[in-house]
């Protein structure tokens, strides 16, 4: 057998990047050579088998022929008399196009190391065109690599524009789209990844709610960047600096969408925001299948972020009501990731990154005050139904206001 490694693995190695997975080509094999030899079979579109001990995936060498729209659109031809070149040729860039030897040796027959040292996204040929998955690809390549100074060709960013104006993107499946959003949403600078969409023209017709943002201006006093859209990529940035949740960066993002919404007459104001991207959010999320984790955490900073930055200002039953609603009231809760969210927020402007957020442990204490009431006698009353939630409630604003008359002026 003739078995080298390839893609990923290749890259991330010259780049001294970790390496996650092995994956490897196998030369001059059939299915039922590799069966024989014990690998076992895992691929449903074309053969793909797994090391009986490694369990890395080892694929036949294969090449493809385009049929029809999307990226399941392909005829997958695999034989033995395939060569390597034309395996790596059907690959969607260049530094993703090489093959090692066991013994150390690359095989560049398309120019990725030239690229990797240029730090460039250059796509293989121009079979690219034929896979519109490959357009989130080179996005979450940019959200994963650009901290390290990698940029797109601009012969790929034509090409990928060109994709997209002859409708090749509308053929994603949203379980596709959100399984790249997640793994960009994961990666060192997320933002990248929207900012490459949107420089292709894909991001309005993959992500029409977030593209809708760009160029709704907000009051420069507030934000000096003043594009809603590049707001929500700040806070984006930011949010990735304070945490390395998933949940935690998608909230941040789409804090604003409801700003999108606010007609033109009353810009660049834009009252009830927080109401009005609900929908936006709602239609954003079952298109996309997104898991309820996310969505909850994104309804409630969309919801409450004005009200966390305001939180000084809030009466006590605000402040517990808002806290019941984001079930910061039970022992196991989110508070922390939406105040992270928050802060993003606050601080995903120009020049404001630096800007104090002691919003965030007032809200915590406050929490921890009303958490903490005692609330005993209430259930050993002779209230019923609602009535004890509503004296506990009481119990808990009497004990935040008690707080707040001590502490506000302090503060």
């Amino acid at each position: 057998m003739q078995a080298l490694l390839v893609g990923g693995a290749v890259r991330d190695n010259l780049l001294g990047y970790p390496v996650k997975e092995h994956d490897w080509v196998v030369l001059g094999e059939t299915p039922e050579s590799m069966q024989a030899q014990g690998f076992i079979p895992v691929g449903k579109d074309f053969p793909v088998f797994l090391h009986p001990q490694t369990h890395d995936e080892y694929a036949l060498a294969r090449t493809e022929r385009k049929t029809a729209a999307g990226y399941k659109g392909f005829i997958i031809h695999s034989s033995p008399n395939v060569t390597l070149e034309e395996d790596l040729i059907r690959r969607d860039l260049t530094i993703n196009a090489m093959a090692m030897t066991t013994e150390g040796t690359i095989i560049d027959p398309y120019g990725g190391q030239d690229d990797l040292k240029k730090r460039i996204f250059r796509h293989v040929s121009p079979a690219f065109s034929e896979d519109p998955v490959r357009i989130l690809r080179v996005a979450r390549f940019a959200a994963r690599y650009q901290h390290l100074g990698f940029i797109l060709a601009e012969e790929t960013r034509q090409l990928m524009q060109q994709m997209v104006i002859e409708g090749e993107v509308n053929h994603l499946v949203s379980e596709r789209v959100w399984v790249e959003v997640h793994k960009a949403l994961k990666e060192s600078t997320p933002s990248a990844f929207f900012e490459t969409l949107k420089n292709c023209a894909a991001l309005a017709i993959i992500f029409p709610e977030i593209a809708n943002l760009f160029g709704v201006p907000q009051p420069e006093i507030h934000h000096p960047e003043i594009d809603t859209g590049v707001h929500s990529l700040l806070t984006l940035t930011q949010a990735t600096k304070f945490s390395n949740k998933a949940e935690v960066r998608f909230a941040a993002l789409l804090h604003d969408l409801g700003k999108a919404q606010t007609p033109v007459e009353f810009l660049p104001q834009h009252r009830g925001h927080e109401q009005a991207g609900l929908p936006l959010l709602d239609t954003f999320c079952q298109r996309l299948k997104v898991p309820k984790a996310f969505k909850t955490l994104a309804m409630q900073v969309m919801c409450y972020h004005t009200h966390s930055h305001r939180a000084f200002e809030l009466r006590a039953s605000t402040l517990v009501d808002m806290l019941a609603e984001l079930g910061a009231l039970k022992k196991e809760n989110n508070l922390n990731d939406f105040l992270l969210a928050c802060e993003a927020d606050c601080k995903g402007r120009t020049g404001k990154e630096n800007t104090p957020y002691p919003q965030a442990d007032y809200i915590k204490k406050i929490a921890e005050i009303a958490l903490n009431v005692e609330i005993k006698d209430v259930l050993q009353s002779n209230l019923q139904g609602a009535k004890i939630g509503e004296a506990i409630r009481q119990l808990r604003i009497k004990a935040v206001n008690h707080y707040k008359k001590e502490n506000d002026e302090r503060i």
